[in-house]
């Protein structure tokens, strides 16, 4: 196996929902421990407290939204002007899943992010011009039945939704660390080397950082902002929309931290 193999299921383990459920199994097991073993059925009950607590908190909304703003490096959206201003060469836009099987069209679908992303660097490469790439091969924690690469599915989906033709597509890429690796050769090869980076905005810190180092220009083209989409109380009561796009911001400041250290 290879170690990159590895990283969904270790990160799984560190990122809010396991974590604290793990925290909350081992405060119930000191919890229950006999009478007269006091010191411990108090700290099993802390624990217990302390993992329901951050589970309420980081199920609200209102405390994602914050860490949004506050725990990762902030981009700004870019208009085409600004683009054509920097001299941008060619938007790419990197994949975030798809489904591999959708009965409904018969064949493979990209997932939310991937769709998002796409639909921005296609409007984008109209409003600039410039030829697009995506880059997306099967991720590390892939389904067994994923046959075809996210760029793959990209491409035809703009064909047949967009009427445009994806000028370079990477398909062998597993992770953000690869979409760079992978896709800066394909592009300097046709002398591109200022691009306009398209993928969500908690994303962008590590493909920036991905993409730079590989020799590339950057100009940041972040979309999926982490916003309220509720209102007043609703903000902190726990939702889905809340534990999702924290796990999301916690899983990039992870993912940025470990980058930072390779």
């Amino acid at each position: 196996m290879e170690p990159g193999a590895l990283k969904p299921l270790l990160s799984s383990l560190v990122l809010p929902l396991a974590a604290l459920v793990l925290l909350a199994l081992a405060g119930l097991v000191l919890a229950v421990q006999p009478q007269h073993q006091r010191q411990h059925q108090r700290k099993g009950l802390l624990l217990g407290l302390i993992s329901l607590t951050s589970l309420w908190l980081l199920s609200c909304q209102g405390v994602a939204v914050w860490l949004a703003a506050n725990a990762l490096p902030q981009y700004p959206p870019v208009t085409a002007a600004q683009l054509k201003f920097r001299k941008v060469q060619a938007i790419v836009v990197l994949g975030g899943g798809i489904y591999p099987q959708a009965p409904e069209y018969g064949q493979a679908q990209p997932g939310p992010a991937s769709a998002a992303r796409l639909r921005y660097g296609i409007w984008l490469a109209r409003q600039t011009g410039l030829p697009l790439a995506f880059t997306g091969g099967k991720g590390w924690a892939a389904s067994g039945s994923t046959s075809v690469s996210e760029a793959e599915v990209a491409g035809q989906v703009a064909q047949q939704d967009y009427g445009v033709t994806i000028r370079w597509l990477e398909t062998k890429s597993r992770d953000t660390q690869e979409n760079a690796s992978l896709l800066a050769p394909m592009l300097k090869r046709d002398g591109i080397s200022n691009i306009a980076l398209v993928t969500d905005a908690t994303h962008m810190p590590r493909s920036v950082l991905a993409f730079e180092r590989q020799g590339l220009a950057i100009a940041p083209a972040p979309t999926g902002f982490v916003l309220p989409t509720r209102s007043g109380p609703l903000l902190w009561l726990p939702s889905t929309e809340g534990i999702t796009a924290s796990t999301r911001v916690l899983h990039e400041l992870l993912g940025l931290t470990v980058a930072k250290l390779q």
